[in-house]
């Protein structure tokens, strides 16, 4: 049986971070919107991956935040972490090109693993916009009241943390900025990892892998090992 308690598991920290918003007319009816999608529909990530973003990333650990929009639709590929994909799933065309650019970076490296839980525990927090997805319908848990829970976190995180680097990949993504205090952190935009732009020329080159790590660096934070 679904509940709120199965579907919503979340680790201690994030759970007081985001008390607020729990009891809050919008999220209940999330809730009950969510409970009933993964009850009537194949959705993903699996129920018991819906908060991984958070709670493979502790709020203390934080120094790089990647937005995403929402999860993957397609079977096995989603894990409740923005851009990545469950370990042995071909690589999708954003993170391929993701792969593409952190190689360009780092003297033509290569990295092949899509699931990109490692990141999240060196302090990235890969955070879709919307946290579910039902099967084959991307966007179709859009407007639901999951951005409202995501604005709150990219809000507050730029409130209580410190220089914290914000990566904006896409046009979706930078209508974001307004709520990221820009004399406190760094905010790196781009076009989004997608073909589309990036055959256009607006991905890659950006550098944002480099960059991240060079301002870390020099506010005295350990850096990203993007390979491992």
């Amino acid at each position: 049986m679904i509940t709120t308690d199965n579907i919503f598991n979340i680790s201690k920290d994030w759970k007081l971070f985001l008390e607020s918003e729990f009891s809050k007319p919008y999220f209940n009816i999330l809730t009950d919107f969510v409970i009933k999608e993964y009850i009537e529909n194949i959705c993903y990530p699996p129920k018991d991956q819906i908060f991984d973003a958070l709670n493979s990333c502790p709020l203390d650990d934080i120094k790089v935040i990647i937005l995403g929009q929402d999860p993957y639709h397609r079977i096995n590929q989603s894990n409740g972490l923005a851009f990545s994909v469950n370990s042995g799933i071909k690589l999708p065309p954003s993170l391929k090109n993701i792969f593409k650019e952190i190689s360009n970076n780092y003297d033509n490296k290569e990295r092949k693993n899509g699931n990109l839980l490692s990141w999240s525990k060196q302090g990235v927090l890969l955070l879709n916009s919307v946290l579910t997805v039902r099967q084959g319908i991307p966007n179709s848990h859009s407007g639901k009241g999951w951005e409202k829970l995501t604005d709150f976190i990219i809000q507050n995180l730029s409130h209580r943390g410190s220089n914290l680097v914000f990566l904006l990949w896409g046009s979706y993504a930078q209508r974001k900025d307004k709520l990221i205090n820009q004399q406190k952190h760094m905010i790196l935009r781009s076009g989004h990892p997608s073909p589309l732009s990036a055959n256009r020329g607006l991905w890659f080159g950006n550098r944002h892998f480099i960059k991240t790590n060079q301002y870390l660096k020099s506010n005295k934070k350990t850096t990203i090992n993007w390979f491992k």
